[in-house]
């Protein structure tokens, strides 16, 4: 009996037209290998999309908590630094959607040295941001953090906002 690759399971177009999202580039209908990779390629398109909304986002929410308590105490350095930690955490999760996105990306691009390499450079780039921010908003190393916090009475949690 003649073993079946995946390229040879084909859906069946008629009772699935209206599901049928297009077809290959020899004109049949996509496998489902192919049906797959185009809505693995749409979840990483809208994590892009997440990703630079939440980096947008947290740019307008950080700006308005940043004039919002400037205005109550007036004292505009403490508000610039929870703005500076504000931001960075907008930034640091925005970033951490679009290495999730570049990831599962990858999972349907064709694999070669130039695009694996790429990847490479965009993830370490995104992960030394990540990395850079993080340290910047919690003013420690992310391995004394712990005892960061017990000097200063904060057990476990995240700072104020």
């Amino acid at each position: 009996m003649k073993r079946r690759s995946e390229r040879d399971i084909r859906l069946p177009s008629a009772p699935l037209n209206d599901v049928n999202i297009g077809t290959n580039s020899e004109g049949g209908d996509l496998t489902i290998v192919e049906q797959v990779h185009v809505y693995i390629e749409q979840i990483a398109k809208l994590l892009e999309i997440a990703g630079v909304a939440i980096i947008l986002g947290g740019v307008l929410l950080a700006s308005v908590w940043f004039i919002r308590d400037g205005l109550k105490s007036g004292v505009w350095r403490d508000s610039y630094e929870r703005y500076r930690a504000n931001l960075g955490r907008g930034i640091l999760l925005g970033l951490e959607l679009l290495v999730g996105a570049d990831i599962i990306g990858t999972i349907t691009a064709p694999l070669t040295f130039t695009s694996v390499g790429l990847l490479a450079v965009i993830i370490i780039i995104r992960t030394f941001l990540s990395f850079s921010l993080e340290t910047e908003i919690e003013g420690c190393w992310p391995w004394k953090r712990r005892s960061a916090r017990k000097a200063d009475g904060h057990i476990g949690g995240a700072s104020e906002r």
